[in-house]
């Protein structure tokens, strides 16, 4: 692995001038690394909380997850795509907290903080000194996040949670990809689901956990809670239809491929130049589907009438379906199929959907300026809201470069700070 980029001599421009996000004046201590905690605290950030990540010496371990990377390895700025995915509107301390000096730093940030994120192992924060009487006591107002593989307790609760693992040992696998009897095997989700549906329901909890602690009279009392969410947890609740039908069946679902357990015609089909999804999901698209293919005799046939019809014998039904698209193009059937009110669209790769049409008139693809990478684009919040909304204020920071600014707002002189640097307790970038 190259140098991880560090803090440059370069100032470091002020934050964009955005109307202040519903979070503003929230404090949130990010002591995760990787993916679902980033993950979580980025959503929390763009929400205008204001996120202090806490890396250790060696910074967080995304940052040399490449290629593809930005910066230049000679200049300490090369930095991995990943890490730049889910850092932004952040501030970097790099932090040694095996040190008492460090773990003291911690402390002081604790104090004051709303929001604690971090995905030791179960117990590695109370290693550290952080139990969770002393955080009780240090913040009673602190809401904890702690993010795991597979929970505090249980015979997992100690095992690691990386997200291919969960998502295999979580009915994930085994419900995507083709059948077996087509070639398929058990297949994980192209993105690390696993890990950012953890950091979106840690985000969901605490949200609620803050309304809870500030609503007046609210239950919690003004005061802060413990939030545990795992990976596999996370991972169980995302199956969602399947797991109901595996417990009302007694059956686990099979792969099907793209085709939808529930729902017919609901996949992906070829078409003369390409291949289109299609999602026919009520009688009345059912209809207007067979008038659009002009096979309107299909909608009365008494083996597709309906759904469940259709279910029981998609065997029958899809060939059918499959030897039409075949006989036209791509585009013709979009436009039909949008004449008629029928769900359907193209199957585009990565950067077609950025340029999509949608997806340019909504800004889904954003530009943000880094003092030392150049332009980074980001993927835009996808939620708006209309009085306070979310933004992108600051690109994702170099390691350790607001460590200076962080330890002063904490209380630390000039003095204290440079002890600290040469006792190498704090990395302010390259200065460790």
């Amino acid at each position: 692995m190259g140098r991880v980029a560090a803090i440059s001599s370069a100032p470091r421009p002020e934050p964009l001038a955005v109307p202040p996000g519903p979070l503003t004046g929230v404090l949130v201590a990010d002591c995760s690394t990787v993916l679902a905690g980033p993950f979580c605290t980025m959503l929390l950030a763009d929400l205008g909380a204001e996120v202090v990540k806490v890396e250790p010496p060696e910074g967080d371990g995304t940052r040399g997850w490449g290629p593809p990377w930005v910066g230049d390895e000679a200049a300490g700025t090369r930095t991995a795509a990943y890490y730049l995915a889910v850092n932004r509107n952040k501030r970097s301390i790099r932090l040694d907290l095996k040190r008492p000096a460090g773990a003291e730093v911690l402390r002081r940030l604790l104090t004051r903080a709303d929001v604690l994120v971090e995905n030791f192992r179960p117990g590695g924060l109370a290693r550290l000194g952080f139990d969770e009487a002393t955080l009780e006591a240090l913040n009673p107002r602190l809401i904890h996040l702690a993010i795991s593989g597979f929970g505090p307790t249980g015979p997992d609760a100690d095992r690691p949670g990386y997200d291919f693992v969960v998502q295999a040992m979580a009915g994930l696998m085994s419900i995507t990809g083709f059948p077996d009897a087509e070639g398929g095997r058990p297949t994980k989700v192209g993105v690390a689901v696993a890990d950012v549906v953890s950091g979106l329901f840690g985000a969901v909890a605490v949200l609620a956990a803050l309304a809870g602690r500030d609503r007046p009279g609210g239950v919690a009392g003004g005061r802060g809670q413990r939030i545990d969410v795992s990976l596999f947890a996370s991972t169980l609740a995302l199956l969602v239809n399947q797991a109901q039908n595996a417990f009302v069946t007694g059956s686990s679902p099979a792969r099907q491929g793209n085709a939808h357990p529930n729902i017919v015609p609901y996949e992906s089909f070829a078409t003369v130049d390409g291949e289109i999804a299609l999602a026919v999901g009520s009688e009345r698209q059912w209809r207007r589907f067979c008038e659009a293919i002009g096979r309107p005799d299909l909608a009365d046939d008494p083996r597709f009438r309906t759904n469940g019809d259709r279910v029981r014998n998609r065997s029958l039904l899809r060939p059918i379906i499959a030897e039409r698209l075949r006989e036209a193009s791509t585009a013709e059937w979009l436009a039909r199929f949008d004449a008629a009110e029928v769900p359907a669209g193209p199957i585009n790769d990565v950067l077609a959907a950025f340029d999509s049409p949608q997806a340019r008139a909504r800004r889904l693809r954003r530009a943000i300026d880094h003092p030392r990478l150049g332009r980074i684009d980001q993927v835009a919040p996808p939620f708006e809201l209309s009085r306070t909304p979310a933004s992108i204020r600051r690109p994702p920071p170099l390691l350790g470069e607001d460590g200076e600014a962080v330890l002063g707002e904490l209380g630390y002189s000039a003095e204290e700070i440079a002890a600290l640097m040469r006792e190498g307790v704090v990395g302010v970038g390259e200065r460790w």
